[in-house]
């Protein structure tokens, strides 16, 4: 029919095309005159496409926009040539059943074009029954190609829940029951023409109290006892699809990772290896020279660990919670009973809060361990220019370069030289695993069973159990400190060790030369832009791809699409 109009004011300026005469058929000659009616009266509807949408009407207007022809049939309306949906919002005579929507879809006589895409996508995604309404002629009636075609359009509409379970026929007997026959015979012939629902039901709709009784009532009962379970059905079927679509996906990704492909190999190896060993020989004098830098400070004090221990130590002597009164003691005592017992609960209770005070040397183990980290990442930046690769910086760096290391640079071999990143940058030192016990042998003093100062038996008295519980306090705090002296070291000689293991893994360890070789090569244009500046970007490109599919890759986990939650 020629060149679709690029508007509606395109549309209103020209002649409709004929039909061309390869396209024939009732349907289409249906939807041709459709066609025609919204090009004869465009006038009559154009304003409303420009209006606001939605649009609030009064009731008394509904027919105009839902209908072609007044009360008296006179066909005066063209309104709902511009109309796409209407939503009538009503009060519903039977309050207990809570909230129901009605929607009303054209049957596949009504020739608009769309309206059966429309009705499928409708049955799909919006409803949770279908009512197919049928009013069988008096003077004969069939089913015919049209109810089943009508019925085979809802049944496409959703795959995932067989419609039988979810649909009702309705035959719609006349007043004066002139049809009622014809109506029996179509219930008793429906399951022959394969139009298979819940329930078939044979009422007068145009009768209120009837159309309750016989479709509405047993029709919402039916589904106050099935819905639970028709909901279950439905979404296990759409998971499964879902866990369909996520394999399908996968396989996708797959593919996209390798789209791009591995970086190639090409006459740039000529003038890589003279770079790659002027790269080397920096990379591993630098980390010898701060091996040995930790080497000769291994049985020095950390600095940072120190400034840790005297901060912990000073807020022990500053906030001991020992009770700051003898009225506070008495107080105590009368609460529990007896001078022994309030002694008790202050030793618990004390002991409890000064432990408190050395959780926070985790601080400085975690800041001394990060200086060295960082002191490494100075090195693998400033003499193998490895900056280029990541954002990241200071320890952080440690890890975004494990990252980015493959699990094998050598065809089937795990990556030793991954290995060696991941080592150094997951160590960690904390107060628990390496000093917490040594400052709990300290605190048996303020520990009721084990402690040696106890009250007098024959006439203990407040003023005795603060005279106790300073002393105790005081010796507790003076032991806790003698026995982090030992430990000032520590962090220095754990720097040296993981250090000096890392060194083990990414200089010394077997081929592991190969994989910096290999890795770095892949790298080139990060590295040495000026001297791969051509393939700077088509790295670049890659590597901005594989992080796209590496967070499609994310975002298609399966427990994040689960239906069941």
């Amino acid at each position: 029919m020629g060149t679709k109009p690029i508007n509606i004011d395109d549309f209103a300026s020209k002649d409709l095309p004929s039909l061309p005469n390869d396209l024939k058929g009732a349907e289409v000659n249906a939807k041709y005159e459709h066609l025609r009616q919204y090009h004869e009266n465009v006038d009559k509807y154009r304003s409303l496409l420009q209006a606001t949408s939605p649009r609030q009407i009064k009731k008394e207007e509904i027919r105009e926009y839902v209908a072609q022809d007044n009360l008296q049939g006179e066909r005066i309306y063209f309104n709902y040539l511009a109309v796409r949906e209407v939503r009538i919002i009503c009060k519903f005579p039977k309050d207990d059943l809570g909230k129901i929507a009605l929607i009303d879809m054209p049957g596949l006589g009504d020739t608009g074009i769309g309206d059966e895409k429309r009705m499928v996508k409708t049955i799909g995604e919006d409803i949770d029954a279908v009512l197919f309404v049928r009013m069988p002629k008096s003077k004969g009636d069939f089913w015919g190609d049209v109810d089943v075609q009508l019925y085979d359009t809802a049944y496409r509409a959703l795959n995932d829940l067989p419609l039988p379970l979810w649909s009702f026929m309705v035959l719609n007997k006349l007043s004066d029951e002139s049809n009622l026959q014809l109506c029996q015979q179509l219930k008793t012939d429906i399951t022959n023409k394969h139009i298979n629902v819940a329930d078939c039901v044979i009422a007068n709709c145009d009768e209120a109290q009837e159309a309750n009784d016989q479709v509405l009532d047993p029709i919402l009962n039916y589904l106050a006892k099935k819905i639970t379970d028709l909901d279950q059905q439905y979404a296990s079927a759409c998971q499964d699809r879902i866990k369909q679509l996520q394999t399908l996906v996968v396989a996708e990704l797959d593919k996209a990772r390798q789209a791009l492909g591995q970086g190639k190999v090409s006459g740039e190896m000529v003038e890589f290896i003279p770079l790659f060993n002027g790269l080397w020989d920096n990379l591993t004098s630098g980390l010898e020279k701060l091996l040995k830098q930790l080497s000769n400070q291994i049985n020095e004090q950390d600095r940072d660990f120190k400034e840790s221990v005297e901060e912990a130590i000073q807020n022990c002597y500053n906030d001991t919670k020992i009770p700051s009164s003898l009225e506070e003691i008495e107080s105590r005592r009368d609460s529990k009973g007896a001078y022994t017992s309030a002694y008790s609960d202050y030793l618990n209770e004390i002991r409890a809060h000064l432990s408190q005070h050395f959780l926070s040397l985790d601080t400085g183990l975690k800041k001394s361990l990060d200086r060295v980290k960082c002191l490494v990442v100075e090195v693998l930046i400033g003499n193998a220019n490895l900056g280029e690769i990541t954002e990241a910086k200071g320890s952080d760096f440690l890890g975004e370069i494990a990252n980015l290391l493959p699990d094998e640079i050598l065809e089937c071999q795990s990556s030793r030289l991954k290995f060696g990143f991941q080592i150094l940058s997951e160590f960690q030192l904390s107060y628990r695993g390496t000093i917490q016990h040594r400052i709990r042998q300290c605190l048996n003093g303020l520990t009721p069973d084990r402690t040696d100062l106890h009250l007098s038996g024959k006439s203990p008295n407040a003023e005795q159990i603060k005279s106790n519980l300073e002393a105790l306090h005081a010796a507790a705090v003076f032991q806790c400190e003698t026995a982090l002296e030992d430990f000032l070291c520590e962090p220095s000689q754990a720097a040296f060790a993981i250090v000096e293991e890392f060194l083990d893994r990414v200089l010394r360890a077997e081929a592991v030369k190969d994989e910096w070789q290999i890795f770095l090569y892949q790298e080139r244009s990060s590295i040495w832009p000026k001297e791969f500046e051509l393939l700077g970007e088509r790295s670049r490109v890659r590597q901005e791809w594989l992080e796209a599919v590496e967070q499609a890759t994310n975002l298609n986990q399966q427990e994040l699409m689960s239906l069941f939650k």
